[in-house]
């Protein structure tokens, strides 16, 4: 299959799973995909895809330099590789949080914002999230 259509498959299903998390939190579909973390999984399984390829066809993975990760981002394989890695942890930091917030107990209102954050901007979003995570905890 070729890159580009993976790539408008794996990022419609991470689309699918966050607009659930954000915009259809209650139902019982949504819980059910963050608790078995359905989507990540299928990320993760065409990752190591990807991973799996490249090392067998000889690709060498040198994280040692900005130079050596820049070239290694100059095929396009690596680069795919590289999104549904984002798009994968960026979801599972989005379900933590999610199944996290049970306990926590934020409203829809602050929560909507961090899930917004997670999915486009990913560490802002956690950050967003345990900053009201310990304001709610402190009071």
């Amino acid at each position: 299959m070729a890159n580009s259509s993976v790539f408008s498959i794996v990022s419609s299903l991470a689309m699918v799973m966050w607009v659930l998390l954000i915009f259809l939190p209650k139902w019982k579909v949504t819980h059910w995909l963050a608790q078995f973390k359905l989507v990540p999984i299928i990320l993760s399984l065409v990752y190591a895809l990807y991973i799996g390829v490249s090392v067998y066809y000889g690709t060498s993975f040198d994280f040692g330099s900005l130079e050596s990760v820049m070239n290694l981002f100059t095929k396009e394989d690596a680069v795919m590789a590289g999104w549904v890695h984002y798009l994968a942890f960026d979801l599972l930091i989005g379900m933590w949080m999610f199944n996290l917030n049970k306990k926590i107990g934020l409203s829809y209102f602050l929560m909507a914002p961090c899930l917004f954050f997670t999915f486009m901007l990913g560490p802002v979003g956690f950050l967003l999230f345990t900053l009201f995570s310990s304001l709610k905890k402190s009071n």
